[in-house]
């Protein structure tokens, strides 16, 4: 990015307040990598009971903090800070502030910034006038291979969540998955849509798009959002060279029935939005299908788990049951 480009980088975080603490000292050592880059940080706090927002006031008080009353979820959290950022409209925008960022990096509290990796995402988004958002190669807190982007899901990728038949099928381009020799390369390359945990993103494509759909509460925002983009023209890419270490769904491990029930609402929406009635009602016979595996196995776990499942399960059963367009007019 040239010498007086500005970003602005966005956190929506819920109770992983120890989590977003390393976030922040990795981002504040990220941005002292690039003295060039005028940078605002803003988290958004979803009522967390865990301190985070009082951590953040202590130990970071150059963030921008917006401090919730209630968890209005990873979406409109997010949607909040642009709109106090001046790129989306909106009449519960906090005070805005001027003028608005070049671009924005969406990134998760549970992740871990390199030295190095917002320059190099800096660099290749503005690389190519067609690139509109570009990823990091993401690894767990091991250093293991951690997928960060995904082609979109179609009924092969449902199928295999539910009977995955072979952990080389999982991991394959067949599930969506990108290869490993592309995440080992020095090449930046396109994908379909990025994981929402890290991508930076152009000013021109949220003001062009209009955000994140704030229907979705958790999960698929970020897919749905990449279906806006790359229908506007505009291109995604993973720069492999940029590593962020990401200790993946740390908040949604808190509730983790919720957050399954919470995944299949989300890709009710998104295929009720993308999709035939002949793929959705395909969709739902595989769900149903797995949905009795599911529970078939649930038999072995201990009795409170297996009830907190098999409640889940329900849930997921009964949205499987609702048409379509239910999950585009709020009656799921």
């Amino acid at each position: 990015m040239d010498a007086g480009k500005s970003l602005a980088v966005i956190i929506v975080n819920w109770n992983v307040r120890d989590y977003l603490r390393r976030c922040l000292h990795s981002l504040d050592e990220a941005l002292a990598h690039t003295p060039d880059l005028r940078a605002s940080i803003w988290v958004v706090d979803n009522a967390s009971s865990d301190g985070s927002a009082t951590m953040v006031r202590e130990a970071f008080p150059h963030v921008h903090l917006l401090a919730l009353e209630e968890n209005v979820g990873f979406a409109r959290g997010n949607n909040l800070a642009l709109r106090a950022l001046g790129l989306l409209p909106g009449e519960e925008a906090p005070p805005r502030v001027e003028p608005p960022p070049d671009a924005v990096f969406f990134l998760n509290p549970d992740t871990e910034v390199t030295p190095n990796a917002l320059s190099l995402l800096v660099e290749t988004l503005y690389a190519n006038p067609r690139t509109g958002v570009v990823g990091p190669r993401l690894v767990y807190g091991d250093g293991s291979h951690q997928h960060s982007a995904f082609e979109f899901p179609g009924l092969r990728q449902v199928f295999l969540d539910f009977f995955p038949l072979h952990g080389r099928l999982v991991h394959s381009r067949i599930n969506g998955r990108y290869s490993p020799v592309l995440y080992a390369g020095n090449a930046p390359f396109p994908v379909d849509f990025i994981l929402g945990a890290a991508m930076l993103m152009r000013r021109e494509v949220i003001t062009s798009t209009g955000g994140f759909d704030e229907g979705y509460w958790l999960y698929c925002e970020e897919m749905d959002w990449a279906r806006r983009i790359r229908a506007a023209g505009w291109e995604i890419r993973v720069d492999p060279r940029a590593l962020i270490v990401h200790h993946e769904g740390r908040s949604s491990r808190q509730f983790r029935e919720r957050a399954f029930v919470a995944l299949w609402r989300s890709r009710f929406r998104y295929f009720a939005k993308y999709h035939t009635p002949e793929f959705n009602r395909a969709v739902r016979w595989i769900v149903r299908l797995g949905l009795w595996r599911l529970r078939r196995e649930a038999r072995y776990l201990p009795p409170a788990e297996r009830e907190a499942r098999v409640r889940a399960y329900a849930e997921v059963d009964r949205l499987a049951h609702l048409p379509p367009r239910a999950f585009l007019e709020g009656e799921s």
